[in-house]
């Protein structure tokens, strides 16, 4: 089972879904999460779910649509990019990197690219 012990370090500028649509969001924050195995590694459902909480707690706003379309391994410099959907369908893209790995908690700064992209039609 995998157990949430985040601490999100920050430094955010405004977030907000209109930002997101408007292309001017800098979003950078930092989790951790503890997995029970021998090589850790969190799935792409509970990735995405950690992802859009840490954005949200850090941001003070509404917790928003993640896809990420892997899961994380547990070693040091491992990136994943997983998408946010703004409420009027722009996206923006998100970088995840492992930083650290201690037992079984995996550790990662999550990075939101400086523009978004408008929703297709």
């Amino acid at each position: 089972m995998e157990h949430l012990t985040a601490i999100v370090r920050l430094s955010v500028a405004a977030w907000s879904l209109s930002a997101v649509a408007a292309g001017v969001l800098l979003v950078g924050c930092s989790g951790s999460v503890s997995v029970a195995n021998s090589e850790p590694k969190l799935s792409k459902d509970k990735l995405a779910t950690t992802v859009a909480e840490k954005l949200a707690a850090t941001t003070g706003q509404p917790k928003p649509d993640v896809v990420c379309p892997e899961g994380l391994a547990g070693k040091v410099g491992n990136i994943t990019r997983c998408t946010l959907t703004a409420g009027d369908g722009s996206t923006l893209g998100v970088s995840v990197t492992v930083t650290s790995v201690v037992k079984d908690k995996i550790n990662f700064d999550i990075n939101a690219d400086d523009t978004a992209s408008p929703a297709t039609n």
